[in-house]
């Protein structure tokens, strides 16, 4: 048993019945939706069309976000069904990232996720779900698609069907009878203005918090822009003043006139922070370890001060992960309720590991107890290099964002980790004056050089989709253009290494007679540049629409 939709579009006429079905059913908060009705106009007048698409969870066979939740909140069950446990949630917004068709939400009412369940309540007792029921097309057809008995089953055998994003290798189970292109791929249109029912498009975020104050106020709102948003409006009006005759659909392009509220940044500064603080936590404990390891002599001050930093940051790190959540009383589930594919479950276990140790060898050089520290320095420096690197595996999970799967996030990381450790430890030795300084000048050199190769080699590799390629061109010449040049690159990088280089070879002080506390500076410059990166890294994905 196996149960699908299929949607005929031969039939919608775009009537909402099933979105409002659902909401009823369901008590879907205002401002969500679990399915709704796109639309987009196609043609130039007088040929013109509007296509209706019904959009919501496609019951995938391989589902991402299953794989990717955490606390097994999301689950398949035997029938297909990819339904969902809201008492275990924890709102990570995992999900939401690993889901390419845009499906899920966080219910504002109980800060969980939530989706179309395929009426799971109704399917038990043999009913089919509300959206079919109250169709009056019957352009939804629900059923066992293994039972070739059931009008499904006869339609995929007998129909020509298509489904969203075949290529992200989730096997959907909702096929479209007619699917438009343009209407079935995010990237064929604009993203919709600001409609009346659109009114989180201007990054309120996942939760419908506009929608509500909408329900409290007798604002005034521009009914106008439910079918022409500002950019197309004052286009039309344009044209129009030049010719009286002319009326323009959009030059015979296709365009979104009306679709899901945008769900804006899910994974926001926190989650920036969080990369950032791990990274220097990790960094601090592999530096003296690759000093150590190196032949220099690490002093036990130099120790202490390695474990004292990685678990401040690795405090910090822990406490911007809760932040994030949107049930943070509910963060220990990670732990007690893993799901074990999850690698937000791994790198909870990472962190847990990571920190332990790193109290014992703080606790034994302390104590000057020397038995078994090689040992338990090697471990640590195992789970340091997880530590620094998980989150590539997390992101490369979430198979919604097209520019987090490359190959090559996995060494950003790993390289922001010694750069944050290096930088973290030439601010700590001015006081400290401990660790050897040629070492952090020349590992800091060429942790600088190796990330300025990753970086070009992410940006510049043939990217496979056209989402993972507007994110690039968002980061180059686009919305973070300035953020990427100015501060990534210039000044995160570009200045560390000249100022370095030039206090290293003795260039800078015959120039212009500055200190060697530039190189102070240079490591502050270093740990800005990496959160800035962090931030573009995390944001730019996260804005390019996936329905």
């Amino acid at each position: 048993m196996k149960y699908g939709f299929i949607i005929d579009n031969r039939k919608c006429i775009g009537c909402h019945a099933c979105t409002t079905a659902c909401k009823s059913e369901h008590d879907v908060a205002i401002g969500v939706n679990r399915t709704y009705v796109k639309q987009v106009e196609k043609g130039e007048f007088p040929d013109t069309r509007r296509i209706f698409s019904v959009m919501r969870c496609n019951h995938c066979t391989d589902a991402p976000c299953v794989e990717i939740c955490p606390v097994e909140a999301l689950y398949t069950r035997e029938d297909g069904i990819v339904d969902f446990d809201n008492n275990r949630c924890i709102g990570c917004k995992s999900c939401m990232q690993a889901c390419p068709y845009d499906a899920l939400y966080i219910d504002p009412e109980t800060n969980t996720a939530a989706k179309c369940n395929y009426c799971a309540h109704r399917v038990d007792v043999g009913r089919e779900p509300a959206c079919v029921t109250v169709c009056p097309e019957h352009a939804i057809i629900a059923g066992d698609m293994e039972n070739p008995a059931t009008e499904i089953s006869q339609l995929l055998a007998s129909q020509q069907v298509t489904v969203r994003k075949p290529e992200k290798g989730t096997n959907p189970n909702l096929f479209y009878i007619d699917g438009d292109f343009s209407s079935l791929n995010p990237e064929a249109t604009d993203r919709s203005g600001d409609f009346l029912w659109n009114s989180q498009a201007r990054g309120v975020g996942h939760f419908a918090k506009a929608a509500e104050k909408m329900m409290h106020t007798n604002d005034d709102v521009n009914l106008l822009q439910m079918t022409i948003d500002n950019n197309m409006q004052a286009a039309y009006q344009k044209k129009t003043s030049e010719n009286p005759n002319y009326i323009d659909v959009l030059n015979g392009k296709a365009r979104r006139v009306y679709d899901t509220p945008d769900k804006g940044i899910l994974w926001g500064w926190e989650v920036s922070a969080y990369v950032m603080t791990k990274a220097i936590a990790a960094g601090a404990f592999l530096i003296p370890f690759l000093a150590m390891l190196l032949g220099y002599e690490v002093s036990d001050t130099t120790k202490l001060w390695s474990a004292g930093l990685s678990l401040v940051f690795l405090s910090l790190t822990g406490l911007f992960l809760v932040m994030d959540l949107d049930r943070p009383d509910r963060f220990l589930n990670v732990l007690l309720r893993p799901q074990w594919k999850s690698w937000l479950v791994k790198g909870g276990y990472i962190i847990t590991i990571f920190g332990l140790l790193a109290t014992i060898l703080g606790v034994m050089t302390y104590f000057e107890i020397k038995v078994g520290e090689t040992v338990i320095s090697w471990i640590t420096a195992f789970f340091a290099i997880m530590l620094a690197i998980y989150t590539a595996f997390l992101f490369a999970q979430a198979k919604g964002r097209d520019f987090w799967q490359s190959p090559s996030l996995a060494l950003h990381m790993l390289v922001h980790s010694v750069m944050a450790g290096a930088a973290i430890f030439i601010l700590v030795s001015f006081f400290i004056g401990e660790i050897h300084f040629p070492f952090l000048i020349t590992t800091l050199i060429i942790a600088l050089v190796v990330n300025l190769f990753t970086m070009i080699t992410e940006l510049t590799i043939t990217h496979p989709s056209t989402a993972a390629h507007t994110v690039v061109e968002m980061i180059t010449k686009g919305r973070y253009k300035n953020l990427f040049w100015f501060v990534v690159v210039l000044l995160g990088n570009i200045l560390p290494l000249i100022f370095i280089l030039g206090l290293k070879t003795g260039i800078v002080p015959e120039i212009t007679g500055l200190p060697e506390s530039l190189i102070l500076v240079s490591a502050a410059l270093v740990l800005i540049g990496i959160y800035a990166t962090e931030k573009i890294w995390i944001e730019a994905p996260q804005r390019i629409p996936l329905a």
